[in-house]
């Protein structure tokens, strides 16, 4: 009797940093497991506790990874109306503070056992792969499917030097995606191109957004005032999150957009600054700390601005159009994808901003349609995901695998593969620590330390040509 496709989710971040991909993978999972068709592993960072205090919020902290895994089941628990049957797998990761990310510390790939890896899905997978040193992705898994999340060229051309970085950092993002992935999918086209890439959005909206929306819908229905406020935008605030932007286009059109009040809701290394700007304006723009977008709080905005131009596809933009809500956004790829919801109102410029902000306070949102809601769910999501991936379609023979020997006696053959010599090259880079800490990696982080290791029931090293396995 043939065993259940066997999907591995690996991401870089976990709840409760509300972050997309700790949230986004963590509803894949719990929609590709809905039917049981499949078997699904969802394998998010462990942190430890001083990394904990300085990524989660709310001074939230967990002793060990049942503690955190309960709370991510309660969390999801509270947001699908179905019970979803997925395992989920630790790997112990770092905080890097200067680059706001957590990253893998040793072979992650090995938290799945040689017998059971089949296809593994990269959250992520230039993040994942950065400093990844061990065995080959494609030689574990028989498909290797990564989902491009983040915009990191935009981000790194915002730093100092950063057109330089971001020239770098493109090829090394394209070096390893190429070596370690099957299948690429963009989320859109505001990301990178990368080879054997498709773009599609692979993302749904956490169905809460939608419930609301239905709401709204019943009290338009019924003729009722289903939205009682104006304007507001919510995001991580940080100038590179859109602030910069919004209070841009608020500062240079004040006169044109006379009357108009705007509250914005964040947090972030930028608060202080976002709120001394918006106090030098003219126009009311109130600024409050960040709250959860599901609060009853927004429920009763009309329209949300969203001028971000660093975003694949913005979550809050997704659930806006979801509360029933009118969206104004940016001309740019990363908003594809909404263009065709009619709540959804695209600007090229300045003036284009301010026709389209006012125009949407004085109309109502068109109610949405089930089948406009249905593509922005989860459901929809996880049938786009299937088709562009080809999960159904992958054949049923194993690639071949070898688990008893490392990736460094590997069969000469490989040089005559221009694709097995860049990745043998990457992996013999990456197991220096010198060469590590130059390209940016962690001290340290080409092993699990103790701490990490009896955090996670690791076993023991021996030497450095130990495993990394997670015991019972």
């Amino acid at each position: 009797m043939d065993r259940k496709q066997h999907i591995a989710i690996f991401t870089t971040a976990s709840l409760p940093w509300m972050t997309g991909t700790a949230v986004n993978p963590l509803f894949r999972a719990a929609y590709l497991a809905k039917d049981g068709e499949r078997k699904i592993t969802l394998v998010i960072p462990w942190l430890s506790w001083k990394d904990q205090k300085l990524v989660y919020p709310n001074n939230t902290t967990f002793s060990s990874p049942s503690e955190q895994e309960t709370y991510l089941r309660q969390w999801l628990g509270e947001r699908i109306a179905f019970i979803s049957d997925f395992n989920i797998c630790f790997y112990p990761g770092k905080f890097a503070v200067d680059k706001r990310s957590i990253l893998p510390v040793g072979d992650i790939s090995e938290i799945i056992t040689d017998e059971e890896a089949d296809i593994a899905v990269l959250e992520e997978p230039e993040h994942l792969t950065w400093f990844h040193h061990g065995k080959r992705w494609k030689t574990k898994f028989r498909l290797v499917v990564g989902i491009i999340h983040t915009n990191y060229l935009e981000y790194v051309k915002r730093e100092k030097n950063g057109r330089f970085q971001a020239f770098f950092l493109k090829y090394v993002n394209s070096w390893v995606v190429s070596i370690y992935c099957h299948k690429v999918i963009r989320l859109s086209a505001a990301t990178q191109d990368y080879p054997r890439s498709i773009i599609c959005n692979v993302h749904g909206v956490n169905p809460k957004f939608l419930d609301i929306g239905k709401k709204k819908y019943e009290q338009q229905h019924r003729n009722e005032q289903a939205f009682t406020k104006g304007a507001y935008y919510i995001g991580k605030m940080v100038w590179s999150k859109g602030y910069e932007e919004l209070l841009k286009l608020l500062r240079d059109h004040q006169k044109e957009l006379a009357g108009l009040e705007v509250d914005l809701y964040g947090t972030g290394e930028d608060s202080d600054q976002v709120k001394e700007a918006a106090e030098k304006l003219k126009l009311m723009v109130r600024v409050h700390p960040g709250r959860d977008h599901a609060d009853p709080l927004f429920h009763d905005y009309k329209v949300f601005l969203n001028p971000s131009t660093t975003d694949v596809v913005c979550t809050t933009t997704a659930e806006a159009l979801a509360m029933g809500k009118i969206v104004v956004c940016a001309n740019h790829s990363s908003n594809d994808f909404f263009k065709q919801f009619p709540n959804c109102r695209i600007y090229d410029d300045g003036n284009g901003f301010v026709e389209a902000t006012r125009k949407a306070l004085s109309e109502e949102p068109a109610p949405l349609t089930d089948a406009q809601r249905y593509e922005l769910s989860w459901e929809a999501a996880t049938k786009r995901f299937l088709r562009v991936s080809e999960l159904n379609q992958v054949s049923a023979k194993k690639m071949e695998k070898n688990s008893s020997k490392k990736f460094a006696s590997m069969s000469l053959n490989l040089w005559k593969n221009i694709e097995d010599t860049s990745a043998y090259f990457h992996y013999v880079a990456l197991g220096s620590e010198t060469t590590r800490r130059t390209f940016g990696a962690i001290p340290g982080t080409l092993y699990p330390d103790e701490e990490q290791r009896k955090e996670l029931g690791l076993a023991s090293l021996t030497g450095r040509g130990g495993s990394i396995k997670i015991t019972d």
